[in-house]
């Protein structure tokens, strides 16, 4: 009945929060509450809306684009949503935002992406054990609710690497390594923020259109406002990481530069002596100590004095 290729599933809802599969290429004169779910990747995929009759080009334009950002209008009669969830798949990068594209109009509901997103799964499973959504507003609403829960998920986690190098860092544990993980952290704030921002504008009116029913809509209400509370919350991650990647500049500079002070100190030391030294050295007439035979260790004591007296100098003008 479906086709894992470009079809991932058709389902017909009851209205009692159950569904059953069915024929999509069947469905012209249903008017009962369908969901359709397509790859948009596929060339399948666009010949079936392109081929619908009752789905107008530029809808299908809407939900076969590749590049989106989170975002609600009218689109073709219909209310059409563009929303983002963290991807949690294995070995993914949950900044790795996924897309999901939605277009719902008079009980049809299509929805297309590409790569697995859990809280759709969810919905489905749910529908498949008859405790799913009734309608396409709950649908919606269940959509929004489970992909910010998942976004609150992956907040907390940048907080608590944020956290844990805090406490690294006054450790005195603070290195090079630590300072490119703070810096990961930092851009993966600035790529989730970059969907959240536009996602929660989206939200807000969204609980305000008048096909959402107020039950659903409050349920879009309270996502938007954990949402807010998550952009905050991530907003103050990114700028604990960038103070703490400061500090670790901070701490490495100051290494550097008393490192460098101490070799300008032996520099500066060492400096006269070896000019006395390479003085000596020259193989011309009339150097002093040249044939007494303790003229080694009088010129010995010289450097000696020498060096100690810069030593004292720079003691004096607090420069050691």
């Amino acid at each position: 009945m479906t086709d894992p290729g470009w079809l991932k599933f058709a389902l017909r809802l009851d209205g009692k929060g159950g569904a059953a599969p069915f024929e999509p290429q069947l469905s012209a004169g249903d008017h009962s509450t369908r969901w359709i779910h397509l790859d948009y990747t596929c060339p399948e995929s666009r010949d079936w809306l392109e081929a619908r009759a009752d789905i107008p080009m530029v809808v299908s334009e809407a939900l076969l684009t590749p590049e989106t950002r989170p975002r609600v209008s009218d689109v073709g009669g219909g209310l059409l949503v563009y929303l983002r969830g963290v991807n949690l798949s294995p070995d993914a990068r949950p900044e790795d935002m996924i897309a999901v594209r939605l277009w719902i109009r008079d009980g049809l509901v299509i929805s297309t992406q590409k790569r697995t997103l859990k809280s759709l799964t969810e919905l489905v499973d749910a529908l498949h054990a008859g405790e799913g959504p009734a309608t396409p507003s709950e649908l919606l609403a269940g959509l929004v609710d489970g992909l910010v829960w998942r976004m609150e998920e992956v907040i907390e986690q940048i907080e608590d690497q944020v956290a844990d190098f805090s406490e690294r860092l006054e450790g005195g544990s603070g290195n090079r390594d630590q300072t490119r993980r703070i810096g990961a952290l930092r851009r993966r704030a600035i790529t989730l923020r970059r969907y959240m921002a536009p996602e929660r504008d989206a939200l807000a009116k969204l609980h305000g259109d008048s096909r959402i029913r107020s039950g659903d809509a409050e349920i879009i209400r309270e996502a938007t406002d954990r949402l807010q509370r998550l952009l905050e919350d991530l907003d103050a991650a990114r700028e604990h990481a960038t103070l703490l990647q400061e500090e670790v500049f901070s701490a490495q500079n100051e290494t550097i530069n008393d490192r460098m002070y101490l070799l300008a100190i032996i520099s500066a030391t060492f400096l006269p002596l070896g000019f006395l030294t390479g003085l000596f050295g020259i193989n011309v007439g009339g150097l002093p100590w040249l044939e007494d035979p303790n003229g080694f260790w009088w010129f010995t004591g010289m450097l000696v004095i020498t060096g100690t007296g810069i030593l004292l100098w720079m003691i004096r003008r607090r420069w050691v």
